[in-house]
């Protein structure tokens, strides 16, 4: 077979035709040949001279919707209007109403059967979100008096940790009345931190979010 000339191409193709099954069938019901079905001519070569399972497109494809969600948290970050509670109002705020939250909760991986995707999450959690988004906007909150903490990089991590995973419905298949009670216990938990960060529409949203997950299970 020629060598491929553009396998960056190559690569965007599969994750797009992957990303958009997962979407249509859901992550565990789409099989490599559904992807390879869809990819116009390529045959399963192509795909494994990529990538070595449906697991680590399902990896490539989560990195890509991390990449994004990273940027925007950099953007809250770097502004200079708020102080550190309202920017970190604004963080939970847009990263959940996020278009693509709709895309990651259909999507639905089962991260109960995938301890690669789990730990990912939690890596970029602890040690990329955490650390560089987060606690610089404490740290600034500490600095104007917006937030108040003699353990900063504690509060980043313990913040992440709930919103990321203590409170996924994917990680615990916590039901919508469930994930409701977590949700309003992150919102007591904050607001006695004096970082009423979690407003009603919010929870609302949240709400819809865990309301597509069991849907699309």
């Amino acid at each position: 077979m020629a060598r491929n000339k553009h396998p960056e191409e190559t690569v965007q193709l599969i994750l797009e035709v992957a990303f958009r099954l997962f979407m249509e069938k859901g992550y565990e019901h789409t099989s490599i040949q559904d992807i390879i079905d869809q990819l116009g001519g390529l045959s399963k070569g192509a795909i494994y001279h990529h990538f070595k399972s449906k697991e680590d497109i399902l990896m490539a494809v989560s990195d890509r919707m991390t990449a994004e969600s990273n940027q925007m948290l950099g953007v809250i970050r770097d502004r200079c209007d708020l102080n550190g509670r309202e920017k970190l109002k604004m963080i939970f705020k847009e990263s959940i109403n996020r278009p693509v939250q709709n895309d990651i909760f259909t999507v639905a991986p089962d991260f109960h059967n995938n301890a690669k995707l789990l730990f990912s999450l939690l890596h970029d959690t602890m040690d990329n979100a955490a650390p560089n988004y987060i606690l610089p906007i404490i740290r600034q909150g500490i600095s104007d008096g917006s937030i108040e903490t003699d353990y900063p990089e504690q509060l980043a991590e313990l913040i992440l940790l709930a919103a990321n995973v203590w409170m996924n419905p994917m990680i615990f298949d916590s039901s919508v009345e469930e994930s409701f009670r977590k949700f309003m216990i992150f919102r007591q938990m904050m607001q006695g931190f004096g970082l009423d960060i979690v407003d009603d529409e919010m929870l609302e949203r949240l709400k819809e979010l865990a309301a597509i997950y069991q849907r699309s299970k």
